[in-house]
């Protein structure tokens, strides 16, 4: 039996009312084995969402009484998340959730850089049909989502068309490495998610499809380099405006 966990679609209100563990739902019955996974994934996604905020001290004992799980469980999934660089563990002080630091960010998204440049390059110059087709119908879905300011759908279909670009190429090492660069800046994304950067993100899509579908490599790399730049220019104007979520 698999374990169900989410992260409530009412986090707004339970961050309003100063409990952001309200936002977290009960573990139900399962198998034992995979309760550290269960509460890995939900604590995972409350940070990547900013329901727990950086520099956030986190409450074991809250998360155990609102999950419904012993502290071995909540201790387990901490470690795995101090590992992935999202909490930190501070010498007689606690576990906090680890703020944005623009450093990494910086290394993350050269790494993207790196291979999403030359993943473009190559999908440009395969020309395959069915690439191009699954490209255009994303770009159809992004622009309703966009246009009915549906967010999460919109960050789902920006996740998807990258996907499809790293799948056209088959090469799945690249694909891994790539995918703990972008897990690692999720929630800088999701502060530089507001409605104008949703349109502008589209319109780097558009530009770098139309280099893809007419064949221009080298367009199609430099309009990929310069849709990751948008990211760090975006998380420096963040930075400033909200200098409590990054590190110093």
């Amino acid at each position: 039996m698999q374990i169900k966990r989410a992260v409530s679609s009412s986090s707004v209100e339970a961050s309003a009312a100063g409990n952001p563990y309200g936002a977290l739902q009960k573990i139900r019955s399962g198998e034992r084995g995979s309760l550290t996974d269960a509460v890995e994934e939900t604590l995972r996604e409350a940070i990547v969402k900013l329901v727990l905020e950086p520099g956030m001290m986190i409450d074991k004992l809250a998360i155990c009484e609102r999950m419904g799980v012993s502290r071995f469980p909540v201790s387990a999934a901490l470690a795995r998340l101090a590992h992935a660089g999202l909490v930190e563990v501070l010498p007689q002080r606690g576990t906090r959730v680890k703020p944005i630091s623009l450093e990494d960010i910086r290394q993350h998204l050269f790494i993207r850089s790196a291979l999403e440049v030359e993943t473009v390059r190559t999908v440009a110059l395969m020309h395959d049909p069915a690439t191009l087709e699954a490209l255009a119908l994303n770009l159809d879905q992004q622009r309703e989502a966009v246009t009915s300011g549906q967010r999460l759908r919109f960050y789902g279909l920006d996740l998807a068309f990258h996907e499809i670009l790293f799948d056209s190429i088959n090469q799945p090492r690249v694909k891994e490495i790539v995918a703990v660069s972008r897990n690692a800046l999720d929630r800088a994304r999701r502060l530089v998610a507001s409605p104008e950067r949703l349109v502008h993100t589209l319109e780097e899509h558009e530009c770098i499809f139309r280099a893809i579908r007419n064949g221009h490599a080298d367009m199609a790399a430099n309009a990929m380099h310069e849709h990751l730049d948008q990211v760090v220019d975006e998380l420096h104007r963040s930075a400033s405006e909200r200098s409590d979520l990054f590190e110093p």
